[in-house]
């Protein structure tokens, strides 16, 4: 019999990356194939994110695209999931006819026995139970990169006032100490040299399982594990993170020196209505901390502005203390205003084109403290994870200072082949705005 063929189309975050990765091997342990183009596959799955206007406008376009598969070509079957689908099943049902079946962020099981129900009727299926469930620990990931993200919890108890996750995702839910190590070991096994840590909120892992924040502990653990070679940790939240933490950060060796912290604002007046438990002062402190014991600290952030009733001077406050703090890696966003959050109809709603104005300041200005930090590495020596061949002599890689796909790279030039997946050690020669430019020595 022909094994029929899967193709998943993933959009959004590193978490959705997963739950794809989780299907595909759901799907073949149930005798189908992964296709190698949208032509070829009789099922297509759209992944989709739903978490702000322009992730949820992807999505839409996305799914149109994908019906042309359905009514062009070799697709029988269209069926959704993720962030977006959860949140608006029965509207994309409605508006998208093509749309076959569509399930919800705890539903990630079920796509296999979805696909037989629809071969056995003709109906429409929407499968949108508990999306508080927890990580299937019984299925394995089956295909697998030099880096891979590892997610250590799910959902989030934060409510801050801008954000849908809560009620797409569920509470905030650790997975076991146990359960997160035998993953990396296989993953180790495999060939993965760099885990990321991920979850809604990495920095409350544990509370929830062994009374403790515990993320301290799991580093510890997976620094043991001879096979990997650098552990990264995204979405720390500033409130919960301890001196447990920078420590850990700062003595395990394979635990490379680079956080990323949402913190979103640094106005108390803005970042009060955001709901936001932390403040001006806690995040100073915790940024001069986290520099004084880790001086070769990378700091990755993100900021919103435009939030309702955020004040030309909150603006200039946080402009100001973007140009003193001088953040290594830094993203800035303009607030969406999102149903079913308490933000959406808060008075004071700012206009789009003084969003985009300000988000364009803090880039201007970021953009010059970028290229100065970069002209500081000159002449400095790093292991550079090599990910890609360029063309010529070059290749591409990271060093510890970048996430993938978020950051910057490092432009390598080297006379002799470099095997992919590798680490080598670069000077960096040259730079620009967000890169680095090195040669193998």
């Amino acid at each position: 019999m022909k094994l029929r063929k899967i193709y998943i189309v993933t959009l959004g975050c590193s978490k959705n990356e997963i739950d794809s990765e989780l299907m595909i091997s759901i799907m073949k342990d149930n005798n189908y194939e992964v296709a190698d183009t949208l032509d070829e596959a009789d099922i297509i799955i759209v992944n989709t994110c739903g978490f702000i206007e322009k992730a949820k406008e992807e999505s839409i376009e996305t799914i149109w695209e994908m019906t042309r598969y359905k009514n062009e070509g070799n697709c029988k079957y269209l069926i959704l999931a993720g962030c977006l689908a959860q949140r608006y099943s029965q509207e994309l049902m409605d508006e998208i006819p093509d749309i076959d079946a569509i399930i919800g962020t705890g539903n990630i099981r079920d796509i296999s026995s979805v696909v037989k129900e629809l071969d056995l009727k003709s109906e429409k299926i929407k499968k949108i139970d508990n999306i508080d469930t927890d990580y299937l620990e019984d299925i394995k990931r089956i295909n697998f990169n030099t880096t891979e993200y590892v997610r250590i919890s799910e959902g989030c108890d934060n409510f801050c006032t801008y954000c849908i996750i809560p009620k797409l995702r569920g509470k905030h839910r650790s997975r076991q100490m146990e359960d997160i190590i035998k993953e990396v070991k296989y993953l180790a096994a495999n060939g993965v040299k760099e885990i990321i840590l991920i979850g809604q909120n990495t920095s409350d892992y544990g509370i929830d399982l062994y009374g403790e924040y515990s993320l301290y502990k799991l580093l510890d653990e997976l620094n043991s594990i001879d096979s990997i070679s650098w552990i990264r940790i995204l979405y720390l939240y500033p409130d919960n993170f301890d001196n447990n933490l920078i420590n850990s950060i700062k003595n395990n060796q394979k635990v490379v020196k680079y956080v990323d912290i949402p913190l979103q604002h640094i106005s108390d007046n803005v970042l009060k209505k955001m709901n936001r438990r932390t403040s001006k002062e806690d995040i100073t402190s915790l940024i001069n901390k986290l520099r004084k014991e880790i001086p070769e600290i990378v700091i990755r952030t993100t900021f919103i502005v435009g939030f309702p009733g955020e004040t030309d001077d909150d603006f200039n406050e946080l402009l100001s203390f973007i140009k003193d703090t001088r953040f290594e890696r830094l993203g800035v966003f303009t607030y969406s205003k999102e149903e079913d959050t308490p933000a959406y109809s808060l008075p004071n709603q700012v206009p789009e084109e003084i969003k985009e104005y300000r988000r364009d300041k803090i880039m201007e200005a970021q953009k010059d403290i970028s290229e100065d930090i970069m002209m500081s590495k000159v002449g400095k020596i790093f292991d550079v994870l090599v990910e890609e061949y360029s063309e010529g002599d070059t290749y591409i890689g990271r060093a510890y200072m970048d996430s993938p796909e978020i950051d910057g790279v490092v432009y390598i030039n080297s006379m002799e082949e470099i095997e992919l997946g590798n680490f080598a050690e670069v000077k960096i020669t040259d730079y620009l705005e967000y890169d680095l430019i090195g040669e193998v020595i």
